[in-house]
């Protein structure tokens, strides 16, 4: 395994890392998710990621007791939660108030049977409540020991610059990191957006999807396959948006030729283009087989064989079809 550093924090984080959304209580059975769980662990991977919203907890609560059972040090690997959209569906359940923070942590705490979270994300930005509030939160949650890092996820730069600033001005601890989407056929808020969170800030990152929920591992080229997560209720945004655009599953026929020229595998190659990129401090990957992560897994033995020119290839497929939307 390759680690490396969330950001200026210093904090050691594996370069693949192993998230739940859309798999766990949903895709996966408690003994595949288990079984996932030990094969990331046994690989290197030291950091696990999930979300209040994942399941509606039920993500949250099988995480929890796999750690449970596995009994592995605390100290070996690192936990996230993320808070904003809620479990439950009244007004207080939700957002970045300060009442639903708190309540969202203890919750979070409970479920995956920890004293305390890694890395503490604000799942989206929300614009009923001041910055300022939500900077003072997260500087408390980690005096009193809950969490140890938080960040934002898919938040404008703008907004992250403004925590940062409110942060310095009032000598509190601001935002480390960032979680966006990050991938060949998605990738203008993380390179262009958030240059100077990289350049001048040094944020870290964890990012979501990289390989665009299976479009970049090439199963979907050739026909709609039942069974992946685009068949999952709640999920007709994702599928309608990845079989309703022409030029997106052009994109992913070509890179997948590009692929097959320089005999990687189009998961891997995927993979290996997002941890080129030194903002990538870890790309969170997906899996409701073993099977699914150990071939993800192969992906690092490739990082060497992205020669610039294999790189300026895939970048020109990628920005073409970027300019086509």
């Amino acid at each position: 395994m390759l680690y490396n550093t969330l950001g200026k924090t210093g904090l050691p984080i594996s370069a693949l890392s192993f998230g739940s959304w859309i798999t766990f209580a949903k895709q996966s059975n408690n003994k595949s998710a288990s079984d996932c769980m030990k094969l990331a662990y046994d690989s290197g991977i030291n950091f696990f990621d999930n979300a209040e919203i994942y399941a509606r907890g039920k993500s949250e609560l099988l995480m929890g007791s796999i750690l449970k059972k596995m009994q592995w040090p605390r100290d070996s690997y690192l936990l996230s939660s993320k808070v904003f959209f809620g479990v439950g569906k009244l007004p207080t359940q939700k957002g970045l108030h300060r009442k639903h923070i708190i309540e969202a942590c203890h919750q979070a705490l409970q479920r995956l049977k920890t004293e305390y979270l890694d890395l503490y994300f604000c799942h989206r930005p929300d614009p009923s409540v001041p910055v300022e509030e939500i900077v003072w939160m997260m500087h408390n949650l980690i005096l009193q020991g809950k969490i140890l890092y938080w960040g934002t996820s898919e938040w404008p730069a703008q907004l992250i610059e403004e925590a940062l600033r409110y942060a310095e001005t009032h000598h509190l601890i601001g935002p480390s990191m960032e979680q966006p989407q990050y991938n060949l056929l998605h990738r203008h808020r993380f390179e262009k957006e958030y240059s100077t969170l990289f350049n001048q800030r040094g944020m870290g990152t964890t990012i979501w999807s990289p390989l665009a929920s299976g479009l970049l591992t090439g199963k979907y080229n050739q026909k709609y396959r039942s069974g992946t997560r685009l068949n999952i209720e709640g999920m007709e945004w994702l599928r309608d948006d990845t079989f309703g655009n022409r030029q997106k599953m052009e994109a992913c026929k070509k890179i997948e030729s590009l692929a097959a020229q320089a005999g990687i595998a189009m998961n891997h190659l995927s993979l290996c283009w997002c941890l080129k990129n030194k903002n990538v401090s870890t790309a969170i990957m997906g899996a409701s087989k073993v099977s699914q992560l150990k071939d993800n897994l192969k992906a690092l033995k490739h990082l060497e064989d992205m020669s610039d020119d294999l790189m300026q290839e895939l970048n020109q497929i990628s920005k073409a079809f970027l300019k086509s939307e």
